[in-house]
């Protein structure tokens, strides 16, 4: 067959999860090619140089600075319906132009066409609202629901049994065209070959939209310049690989943009302490590694998705 692969550019997370996804399509001997856009394509393209790809709508979303994110994406609202409409219109393009048997889409709310199967892949189907909005909740689980009903099919990437999402991926009713792929992870296929020396290391990992990475990473040094514990942070910048970002601020700090995933791995199961963002797709990395019970997860602020994820991976731990 012949595969689009698509995830949404929102952070890192959504491209990440694809990863394991596309090595599978590969060695089932099936032709992928990648799309996207921003730095959630270029995450694809250093993963899979060699695969073909196509540039896809842009989406450019940012975070308020503040602890209340739902006005800030209630004003870009706008924004993100012409880039669904956009989605849409690219693919029906897009296909009149060249074949593909399948698309999945990673959480990209409108790339569906009735020319090729389309499945769309989410854990979050129940959508969690900020308090004094609750009570809109089952409005909007209507309406994505809506939405992910005009895909062949919906790809929950989470075990049916002992959830990792907890209720954002086990509503109490499912979507009609949905099934549980289990846990996608970028580490599965090394975790657990690596017996790293455990090291008195605490490893920060920063992901996320802007000026929230930005926030957390100013936050985390502040905390680490003061005391003499070893931290290494990496700033999730895709520019380069295991290379120093900078001049540490500490003689105790080593600051990376990026690192190789078999070099942070190995630097995640030598850690003493991991500090990370609670999204969906480092969790995951995460529980793979079985590293999750020395994590420190630190939301976003005002983000309800990863607020319930780090109180329900609380009970988990």
């Amino acid at each position: 067959m012949r595969i689009l692969v698509a995830p949404l550019n929102w952070g890192l997370g959504h491209a990440t999860r694809c990863i394991p996804l596309i090595r599978r399509f590969l060695s089932e001997g099936h032709d992928v090619i990648l799309g996207g856009d921003g730095m959630s394509l270029e995450v694809l393209k250093k993963h899979f140089p060699e695969l073909p790809f196509r540039e896809l709508p842009r989406l450019d979303i940012h975070y308020s600075a503040s602890n209340n994110q739902i006005i800030s994406l209630f004003l870009q609202l706008p924004k993100l319906i012409a880039y669904c409409l956009a989605d849409y219109h690219y693919l029906k393009r897009l296909l009149r132009e060249e074949h593909f048997d399948q698309v999945v889409s990673d959480n990209r709310f409108c790339l569906h066409n009735k020319q090729a199967y389309c499945i769309y892949m989410t854990h979050q189907l129940t959508i969690k609202m900020p308090k004094g909005l609750k009570w809109a909740e089952p409005l909007v689980r209507i309406m994505h629901y809506r939405l992910i009903e005009k895909y062949d099919r919906c790809w929950i990437p989470d075990r049916q049994e002992n959830g990792l999402a907890g209720e954002l991926s086990h509503p109490k009713a499912l979507p009609r065209n949905a099934e549980y792929i289990g846990i996608l992870s970028r580490f599965e296929n090394s975790g657990r070959q690596s017996d790293p020396k455990k090291e008195n290391l605490t490893v920060a990992v920063l992901s996320g939209p802007e000026p929230q990475r930005t926030l957390f990473e100013k936050e985390i040094l502040a905390r680490y310049a003061s005391n003499k514990q070893p931290l290494l942070l990496v700033e999730g910048k895709i520019n380069s690989k295991n290379v120093p970002a900078r001049a540490a601020i500490a003689p105790n700090i080593r600051i990376m943009q990026n690192m190789d995933d078999y070099e942070l791995c190995s630097k995640l199961l030598a850690a003493k302490k991991i500090i990370a963002r609670s999204g969906y797709s480092t969790l995951m990395d995460l529980a793979t590694l079985g590293v999750l019970y020395k994590a420190e997860l630190i939301p976003t602020p005002g983000q309800t998705e990863q607020e319930y994820l780090a109180n329900y991976l609380k009970t988990l731990i």
